[in-house]
């Protein structure tokens, strides 16, 4: 007679088996979740280069980093091109690792004074008065309405929740490669396979 330990791994490995024949599905899904993020913040950047750099390089209200100018054109093309080679699942490996490098300035020279949630929770006494007060002054002097019909007022926390969750989702692509059947990569290597 099977105990529950033998039982559960028989189902267990009868069903989970089978999914290994749609493992590209979850490189998949994350990289098309990041794409347009990356895309977004390099293009924001490229477009307001002079700005870009002002706010890297100036230590009084930007990021005071230093070699502002390189630093700025490197973390905008980064990436841009990044988001482009994560739509393709070229190079998925390789970009990942300057993308987290990204990810990890940001962590930590624009969102590690502010904690973990990069939402601040509403609940919170002083988030609340806050909250309370942005919204008399928009029902007096704005059209609260409007301004609200595609989702409640928030206070942005800043902190470093986005950033760790896509350094999180670079870091699996690092090791899972573009995936299975939907990446340049899967197929370069199957044109081109490794020697053993």
């Amino acid at each position: 007679m099977d105990t529950v330990a033998q039982w559960y791994y028989r189902v267990h490995n009868a069903i989970f088996s089978r999914l290994k024949y749609l493992d590209g599905l979850a490189p998949l899904a994350l990289r098309l979740y990041l794409v347009p993020v990356f895309w977004v913040a390099g293009t924001q950047k490229i477009a307001g280069m002079n700005s870009t750099i002002e706010w890297f390089g100036n230590p009084d209200w930007g990021l005071g980093l230093p070699f502002p100018a390189v630093m700025a054109y490197l973390a905008a093309y980064t990436e841009a091109i990044g988001a482009l080679l994560l739509l393709l699942g070229l190079a998925t490996r390789w970009v990942s690792i300057p993308l987290m490098i990204t990810m990890l300035v940001a962590i930590f020279a624009v969102h590690w004074d502010y904690g973990w949630a990069a939402i601040a929770d509403s609940s919170a006494q002083d988030v609340a008065v806050r909250l309370d007060a942005a919204r008399d002054i928009l029902r007096e002097h704005g059209n609260y309405a409007w301004l609200t019909e595609k989702g409640r007022f928030v206070v942005l926390n800043n902190g470093i929740e986005f950033g760790v969750t896509y350094l999180l989702m670079l870091f699996t692509l690092l090791f899972t490669g573009g995936g299975r059947f939907i990446s340049v990569d899967y197929f370069l290597t199957r044109l081109w396979p490794a020697k053993a």
